[in-house]
């Protein structure tokens, strides 16, 4: 299977592009030349970007997003699922809230934008859906039950898209990354870090770019004969599973 058309006349649509790891990715696209569109839930685009408010718990939100796009840029060829939340705790202690809002947002989230992306990519016959999950998706991680569940989810969701739509040449792949330098790590401890690092082969975390640059091959002509993948990007972390 081949993309159809150049870069620059590619869609790319990442969730949760605004910042972090989801900013890194769509930066790297709007490098590349794509057409790259990030959504958010409030405020503005980063500058530079285009833009659309997308709430991916409320479906309406989602569909009226889509509906945006399609009619100023034309139907998303790439789908980067990224947008997420955690809501960490014990499980003993955990609500169902805490539990539920969790699964909505990054599984239930992930499935409503996949699902408003099919009708374009199957009208084109082409298509690239990239869910960015996590290491304790396989590994699992205490204190993250919610979480975890979710990023697992989110391989039998990509492997059923795969298996589903592969035949009208649209893949769906994971990228599982590791502990990644961001904001939510730079506030760690230094014997929580030390205990991290000692944890991972190759002794460092990745950086945003690191990431960006896996979910950016997927997206790319060499990847197009990969599909139900799951990519770690997590240094040895997770190996095995």
């Amino acid at each position: 299977m081949t993309m159809t058309g150049t870069s620059e006349s590619r869609v790319v649509l990442v969730t949760g592009g605004n910042r972090g790891i989801g900013l890194a990715i769509a930066t790297r696209f709007k490098n590349l030349g794509y057409t790259t569109i990030v959504t958010y839930r409030s405020g503005s685009a980063p500058a530079g970007f285009h833009g659309v408010t997308m709430d991916v718990t409320d479906t309406a939100s989602v569909d009226s997003a889509f509906k945006k796009i399609e009619e100023e840029f034309g139907t998303v060829d790439v789908l980067v699922a990224n947008a997420g939340i955690t809501k960490d705790g014990l499980s003993m202690r955990m609500s169902d809230e805490d539990f539920h809002s969790v699964i909505e947002t990054n599984l239930m989230g992930a499935f409503r934008v996949a699902r408003a992306c099919t009708r374009g990519m199957l009208k084109k016959k082409s298509g690239r859906m990239i869910f960015i999950g996590s290491v304790v998706g396989l590994l699992g991680s205490a204190g993250q039950v919610n979480y975890a569940a979710t990023k697992s989810g989110l391989v039998g969701m990509a492997r059923s898209f795969a298996r589903e739509l592969g035949s009208r040449g649209i893949t769906a792949n994971v990228v599982a990354p590791g502990f990644v330098e961001t904001d939510m790590t730079a506030v760690l401890e230094d014997a929580r870090r030390e205990e991290i690092l000692k944890s991972v082969p190759l002794g460092r975390l990745a950086s945003v770019e690191e990431i960006a640059g896996v979910v950016a091959f997927l997206a790319s002509t060499e990847a197009s004969y990969i599909t139900g993948a799951v990519i770690p990007v997590d240094g040895g972390l997770g190996m095995g599973h």
